[in-house]
């Protein structure tokens, strides 16, 4: 048997707001395997998104304990997270989180360039993605000039590009 790519043990979120506490996640426990496609429905509000963000080391846990491929991800330094995200994980946000200044070829090149790997060694991958996903003829457009589904676009090949191990996607197709 593989080992998980994500483990979730008893994991529970709760926020504060105002006086209040609100329970967004509450004893969830889950695992993944390499491979593994995973969809997690539910209303506005439900814990989908505090979900994504506990399994891509964005936020912590109240409590239970959240594994990639066997490691805590508490017990992780803020460096060792930071590369945890880098090396691993492709982002789609919901709001895209598209650099602004960036072109579509450079917002796509960018988690490439935070590995360390130069742009001369990726030029080609790098504009098959934005290709691939229907802008080619975008490619030196910044985000201000793009209708919101194209920005999506440009989230998703940025999230692609890299070869991820794990995806996670944060209604990926809300847009297009």
């Amino acid at each position: 048997m593989s080992e998980n790519l994500i483990t979730l043990e008893h994991v529970s979120k709760v926020f504060k707001v105002g006086e209040e506490n609100f329970t967004a996640l509450n004893d969830v426990s889950l695992e993944v395997g390499k491979g593994a496609f995973m969809s997690f429905v539910g209303p506005s509000g439900s814990g989908k998104t505090t979900l994504l963000n506990l399994i891509g080391g964005l936020d912590r846990p109240t409590t239970g304990k959240v594994f990639f491929k066997g490691a805590d991800l508490e017990s992780m330094s803020r460096d060792r997270l930071a590369a945890y995200r880098r090396e691993n994980i492709g982002f789609i946000f919901q709001t895209y989180n598209l650099l602004p200044v960036y072109s579509v070829y450079e917002n796509v090149l960018f988690p490439l360039i935070l590995n360390g790997i130069k742009e001369s060694q990726v030029r080609e991958r790098v504009e098959a993605m934005v290709a691939e996903v229907g802008l080619k003829d975008q490619i030196n457009k910044k985000p201000a000039q793009l209708s919101g589904g194209q920005c999506q676009r440009v989230a998703i090949a940025r999230a692609l590009v890299k070869d991820p191990l794990l995806i996670l996607a944060d209604e990926p197709t809300a847009n297009l």
